[in-house]
């Protein structure tokens, strides 16, 4: 959730108009990646951020250090149009270095806004990158602010930096940890000092983080899945409110939140994650076929083929036909080179932009009563054209399934999720979304059932509970900035203002 500080929300970017908004899919912030003690240690990040490119397109960057100074790269775009082969140890060089691959949530898509982020500190440079949202962030910033600090950003990763810089501790890790004692909200975060790589995970463990090692030095990743891109043996996870220093003497913990219940974001499971990751000790591929298992039985229906949209689909559908014993057919094909649909100038022209990605697989479709499977449904903007097009190849009915629950209310930890107005399942019947999808029937699953397909009791407090406030409105932490903007917005002397305004 962006909160634009005030004074900064005329200012534009002409990247920040580029995103899809009638592409259907919530957005996660970014991913992180670091190493430590390798030489050509910013080849091995860039190959680490090829990995995580699903998790932020909008821009990526990585900084390097060498021991005694430090080296930044950062630009909108892709990972493999920013960074190339020849020019990598010239322009980073180094045996340590931090990346990030990102989607903007706060802050939007100013260049200044890409990260990782630096800053020289009296005690030597740190550079940070962040994965996630503050929420109290608007009100760290405001108070910052009226202390001194000047920003050169409107991302809440600045304010780390800052509270890491005014710290009167004398070692960097002291404060370092000083500083995410004042931070609320989720986030994962991997720091890089002249002599250290940090790694730290919020107290719910809300956003993941693993440790691997390459060779004998020390990785840290959003997911699994960056490890095996750079041929790296897997660890652990960095524990729910653990920060991790690695250094030439290897690799200490420190604990510094007070102990609590780790809740992580069933989201990473059903759409973040690469499917062939492992988030939290369970395999994401496996735990997406149980929720297509899980749906099959809420939700049958009488058809003939089960069809998935693509990608992040599939693994749910063969779980669908897997337990129903119908045939699993790819009735859609992905388009993989289309690159991101920008924002075209007639409704006509935009409405095309769907069949850029997918197109439908007639000779499956025709004649046949089709079970479509999709991750989630947002705003159902995408999931009827989708719909349209499979009946326009054929087929006789369309049954819409849905993998995770209704989306019923917005998100503050790092996806970008529209505000509650905008969600379909928020503002209308099953049988309304039924109607405005234009499909012959609709189910979602389940939120005791998408607990179930994770192995868990959602129902019994002595299983291990998850962040699913998007299904169910129980938001786990603190969401200072948003109870400020809504006391705001009930004062008096704000009320007037909007009179005064309508007048």
């Amino acid at each position: 959730m962006s909160f634009e500080p005030a004074g900064l929300s005329d200012l534009t970017d002409t990247q920040s108009v580029s995103r899809d908004r009638d592409d259907d899919r919530p957005r996660l912030e970014c991913g992180v990646f670091g190493i430590h003690g390798m030489a050509d240690a910013s080849a091995v990040a860039v190959l680490g951020l090829h990995a995580l490119q699903h998790r932020g397109q909008e821009a990526c960057g990585v900084a390097s250090c060498d021991g005694r100074r430090f080296y930044t790269e950062r630009q909108h775009g892709l990972v493999g149009d920013v960074f190339t082969s020849h020019d990598l140890t010239t322009k980073l060089p180094g045996n340590a270095a931090i990346g990030h691959t990102r989607y903007s949530t706060a802050g939007g898509s100013f260049i200044r806004n890409v990260q990782p982020m630096f800053a020289d500190l009296d005690s030597g440079g740190i550079a940070i990158a962040h994965n996630g949202n503050l929420t109290n962030f608007m009100h760290l910033r405001t108070k910052l602010v009226a202390e001194g600090s000047i920003f050169q950003s409107t991302s809440d990763s600045e304010v780390i930096l800052h509270l890491i810089a005014r710290s009167r501790q004398l070692k960097i890790i002291d404060r370092f940890l000083e500083a995410l004692a004042h931070l609320e909200g989720g986030f994962a975060l991997v720091a890089l000092t002249r002599k250290m790589l940090i790694g730290a995970r919020d107290p719910l463990g809300i956003r993941p983080l693993v440790i691997g090692k390459l060779a004998g030095s020390y990785v840290l990743a959003s997911e699994t899945c960056a490890l095996d891109m750079i041929g790296a043996t897997f660890v652990r996870d960095v524990e729910h409110g653990e920060v991790v220093q690695i250094d030439e003497h290897g690799l200490k913990s420190f604990k510094p939140f007070d102990a609590r219940s780790a809740r992580p974001c069933l989201f990473e499971y059903v759409y973040f994650a690469r499917p062939d990751s492992v988030v939290n000790g369970k395999s994401v591929y496996e735990v997406r076929k149980a929720m297509g298992r899980q749906l099959a039985l809420e939700h049958p229906a009488d058809a003939d083929i089960v069809v998935p949209v693509p990608d992040s689909g599939v693994p749910a559908s063969l779980g669908f036909s897997e337990q129903s014993g119908l045939p699993f057919e790819l009735g859609i094909i992905r388009n993989h080179y289309v690159g991101r649909t920008f924002i075209q100038p007639t409704q006509n022209i935009r409405d095309l932009g769907v069949r850029k990605k997918h197109s439908p697989n007639r000779v499956v479709l025709e004649g046949k009563r089709v079970i479509l499977i999709d991750d989630s449904i947002v705003r159902g903007t995408t999931s009827v054209k989708i719909v349209r097009m499979v009946r326009e190849a054929g087929a006789k009915e369309v049954h819409l399934r849905s993998a995770s629950p209704p989306i019923m209310f917005p998100d503050f930890y790092g996806i970008d999720m529209p505000d509650r107005d905008k969600l379909m399942a928020a503002n209308h019947s099953l049988e309304e979304m039924r109607q405005m999808l234009e499909c012959d029937s609709l189910g979602f699953l389940s939120v005791d059932g998408l607990y179930k397909a994770m192995g868990h009791n959602r129902r019994d407090p002595e299983s291990p509970q998850f962040t699913d406030h998007y299904f169910t409105g129980d938001y786990p932490t603190r969401l200072t900035d948003r109870e400020n903007a809504l006391d705001e917005a009930d004062s008096p002397g704000h009320q007037l203002s909007l009179l005064a305004s309508a007048n």
